[in-house]
Order: C-alpha cells, then structure tokens, then sequence
C-alpha cells in the first residue's frame, strides 16, 4: 500500500480490510484489495493530535489511541464519533478490542496495560 504518510499501526477488519493510522494526523480504511475508502478526518470531520493505536470491533467501529490529546475515540460504521476514554491517560499507543466488549490500551507514559469496558451487552 503506497502513499501512506508515516504509517504507525495496522488493524485488521471484519470485512477483511484494514485500518492504518498515521503519523501526520490520519487514519486511513482499507478494502480488502488494498483500496483506500475513506480517512476518518474526512468522512467524520474529526481532528486528530497523533493518532496511534487502531482497532477494529466485531461490529466494524473503529477505535483510535490519540497519543497528543491522551484520548481514545470510537468511530461507529453510522453516527458520530465516542470519546470511550477522555481522563486517565498519559501516552496511549498500542490497542487491542476483545470480542466481549473490552478494550486494552497500551500506555507508555504509565508503563502499563489499562483495561476499559466499552460495551455493556455482548454482541
């Protein structure tokens, strides 16, 4: 995949893309066939300081680790983005979504794991 500026960390998605995020302050949805779809700055006007860690959830919402503004956003297939984690946090970078509905946030500023519940119900 080429033109890609900066390229930080990878997730793959339900649909068999995948999602990058990148160091100039994108990140960007992938088809299966290595097709750019859409960034999430555009298609959800959202400003990101240093998007880091990405995940992708059963249900397709994509999860982004903004190093810069210490936050982690959920942008869902429909609607408007989430602020899941908006305190707490001092240098997210890596992240991974279990299927019953946990997030792990890798967090370097801590030295630490931090482990937050995103969704109530399973899917």
């Amino acid at each position: 995949v080429p033109n890609l500026q900066g390229p930080r960390y990878i997730s793959p998605a339900p649909n068999g893309g995948f999602v990058v995020s990148e160091e100039c302050g994108d990140v960007k949805v992938f088809t299966s066939s290595r097709k750019l779809l859409w960034s999430l700055s555009s298609k959800y006007g959202h400003q990101f300081g240093n998007p880091a860690g990405v995940c992708v959830d059963a249900e397709g919402s994509i999860m982004v680790a903004d190093e810069q503004h210490r936050t982690v956003h959920l942008f869902p297939e429909h609607g408007a983005p989430i602020c899941l984690v908006s305190a707490g946090l001092r240098r997210p970078i890596g992240m991974a979504c279990s299927s019953l509905g946990h997030l792990f946030v890798a967090d370097a500023g801590d030295n630490c794991i931090k482990v937050f519940k995103y969704r109530v119900r399973p899917p």
